[in-house]
């Protein structure tokens, strides 16, 4: 088990591991550090063309993409956010095609949990698929997370038996009008 400075630096250092997220437990690493996203996509034989939901503490975040929101978005992001709604917003910068994969968009979740905003304010946005294999069901515990990674990740920290489902996942347009993605946790 981590302690948070642990966590924190390994994390500023562009390390990945295993944590819990607001719904399920999460492969994470810096969002800003391009080689810690690709490593994860290896580590989670994750198909190269699906980006990954990114965590961030605040709204203000979004600036880190270049990601420009409208009023009527911020007014939905409010409604949505903190909670396990993911929200798909235009990301055309280049400079980002290692999280959009050419799809100039990103999928941001500003969670509840208090502890993970801590964290999350502390080391800048994370990127955090579910903890699984491609094709595979995500990992309920540490133990079947570690079956999955072994010791291709870094650490593991245990918050015990988690069966939430995944977050929500809606596209937010400019105008404010919102299309889902993916059903899940999260109410729209």
């Amino acid at each position: 088990m981590e302690d948070k400075k642990d966590l924190i630096k390994n994390l500023a250092v562009g390390k990945i591991g295993v944590v819990a997220t607001d719904t399920l437990y999460g492969v994470v690493g810096s969002a800003l550090k391009e080689e810690t996203v690709e490593r994860i996509y290896g580590v989670r034989k994750r198909d190269l063309g699906k980006p990954m939901i990114i965590l961030i503490s605040s709204i203000k975040d979004l600036k880190l993409f270049n990601v420009e929101i409208s009023k009527a978005q911020v007014k939905k992001l409010k409604a949505f956010w903190p909670g396990p709604v993911s929200v798909v917003l235009a990301c055309p910068a280049e400079k980002f095609f290692y999280l959009h994969r050419g799809l100039k968009s990103l999928a941001f979740r500003l969670p509840a949990s208090e502890k993970l905003l801590k964290l999350l304010k502390e080391t800048g946005p994370l990127v955090a698929p579910s903890a699984n294999l491609a094709g595979q069901p995500p990992a309920q515990t540490i133990d079947q997370a570690k079956k999955y990674f072994g010791d291709q990740v870094d650490f593991y920290v245990d918050d015990g038996q988690l069966k939430a489902k995944p977050s929500t996942i809606i596209v937010l347009e400019k105008n404010g009008e919102e299309r889902v993605l993916r059903g899940g946790n999260g109410r729209v």
